[in-house]
């Protein structure tokens, strides 16, 4: 499955601008919403090829939604990569049980997102 379309889920403008810009960059066409609710209404308006999730956010956090997602049988399939500022190994682990299918931490290093994301192809 080739990525061409990704949502970018974060509460932050800066890491939206960020990482839409390194993905258009990449070829890829972005969607982002600043909280689960409307994340699960980009997700009901059009399916992407992958989420990038952030973990802390205001009401729902990352790890709720990935959860709420991968239960929806519409949308379990839909790769999700954690971009978070939570950095320690037991934040990575629980994160991956959640459903995530990697996990990279705050700041985006940007080689190495790409590198995931290739490597989900």
């Amino acid at each position: 499955m080739t990525i061409h379309n990704v949502l970018v889920v974060d509460d932050s403008k800066t890491e939206l601008m960020f990482l839409t810009d390194l993905l258009q960059k990449n070829g890829m066409s972005v969607r982002t919403a600043e909280g689960a609710d409307e994340a699960l209404q980009r997700l009901a308006d059009a399916k992407p090829d992958l989420i990038l999730m952030d973990v802390v956010m205001p009401g729902q956090n990352g790890y709720q939604l990935t959860r709420s997602i991968r239960r929806t049988p519409d949308y379990a399939g839909i790769p999700i990569i954690m971009c978070t500022s939570k950095s320690l190994e037991t934040d990575r682990v629980w994160g991956m049980r959640q459903g995530a299918s990697d996990y990279i931490t705050k700041p985006v290093n940007a080689a190495e997102l790409m590198e995931k994301i290739r490597a989900l192809d």
